[in-house]
């Protein structure tokens, strides 16, 4: 559990002490008071990177070089320094060169307005969840999806280059297919939990009897090896390389249809709301420590109904941190404190 966070130079903060409770907690205030920002901040410093953004510069306060979180996980001290040339990690007040062991720490979901674009966005949205959820569920999946982008980056860069030769590309294919194929494996197995998770949240959050359907579309064919041998002329044509996991996809229906073509707005939110429950449920089934849930102003897109449905379907023993302008639609308030933020203030109501 998260049971202390404190902020500097962070975003609109220039300093910041937020004490957190186990179940709920409840950030109400304004637009534009900060209330994203504290979530962001415990993504930040759990997870060392930002569900707002893919890089950390823009977290840093205006008029500053760095930023710095730091907090209590689970009694453990934790502490992230950030700059444009360094970035340093503190366990327990020792210095981590590596952030493998404190990455293992603790797993945070996500939940925000632009989680929609998981289902009407493009294929990238859906890698990110995907990658997400499975570099922190097992220790092999960020060393491969890292080492596939370095190839991928490192051939793309060849492609582009004035005279790229064939043997040169052909150097790079078996690290491609290598990591490629393993990158390839893990996804495949990640997206087998999320689909009875995500189908039977999509009903609970929803009421009715609406059947969510998921697909993985490996961006490899069939055969990595046939798929990247048969596109070489093309890759050359295009100057980047045109298959591989980097092209992966997750297809999303709704009663057999295409979710992004034939479902509503509601029914997209109700969706993306049932993906990220099933990754919340696939860290509680991992054991250790239950995850995080950052609620990021969910619940002004959805009818009463479904709030209090979303809820009730979230893992009991989580912590979650939930940020609304107003819970007055709340048929039963859970317990935990609520906090009102304010000109940079925080006090409990």
């Amino acid at each position: 559990m998260l049971s202390d966070l404190h902020l500097r130079s962070f975003r609109c903060f220039e300093a910041l002490r937020v004490s957190l409770d186990p179940g709920f907690n409840f950030f109400l205030g304004s637009n534009g008071q900060g209330k994203t920002t504290i979530l962001e901040a415990a993504c930040v410093l759990l997870r060392l990177q930002s569900q707002r953004s893919a890089s950390l510069a823009p977290v840093v306060r205006r008029g500053h070089s760095s930023f710095a979180v730091s907090g209590l996980y689970d009694e453990h001290g934790l502490e992230f320094r950030y700059s444009a040339l360094r970035r340093k990690l503190t366990f327990d007040k020792l210095e981590q060169r590596s952030a493998a062991e404190y990455l293992r720490l603790a797993r945070v979901v996500s939940f925000a307005n632009t989680d929609i674009e998981l289902v009407r966005g493009t294929g990238e949205a859906r890698r990110r969840y995907l990658d997400f959820l499975g570099a922190q569920i097992t220790p092999l999946y960020r060393p491969a999806l890292r080492s596939y982008e370095r190839v991928l980056r490192s051939r793309n860069a060849l492609l582009k280059s004035a005279h790229p030769g064939i043997s040169a590309l052909a150097a790079y294919d078996p690290l491609l297919l290598e990591h490629g194929t393993r990158l390839t494996s893990l996804r495949r197995e990640l997206v087998g939990r999320i689909i009875p998770l995500a189908s039977a949240a999509h009903r609970a959050i929803s009421g009715i009897s609406e059947k969510l359907g998921l697909r993985y579309l490996a961006g490899t064919g069939d055969d990595f090896a046939t798929s990247l041998a048969k596109s070489r002329w093309e890759e050359l044509r295009l100057r980047q390389t045109v298959v591989g996991p980097h092209r992966d996809d997750l297809i999303l229906f709704v009663d057999g249809m295409a979710a992004n073509q034939f479902a509503s707005e509601g029914q997209h939110r109700t969706i993306a709301l049932a993906l990220k429950v099933a990754q919340a449920q696939i860290f509680s089934s991992e054991g250790g420590p239950a995850p995080l849930l950052l609620l990021d102003d969910i619940f002004g897109e959805l009818d009463p109904t479904r709030r209090n449905h979303l809820l009730a379907h979230l893992p009991a023993e989580a912590q979650k941190l939930v940020t609304a302008t107003s819970m007055q639609w709340l048929e039963q308030a859970p317990a935990g404190p609520t906090l009102r933020l304010e000109e940079g203030q925080l006090r409990r109501v």
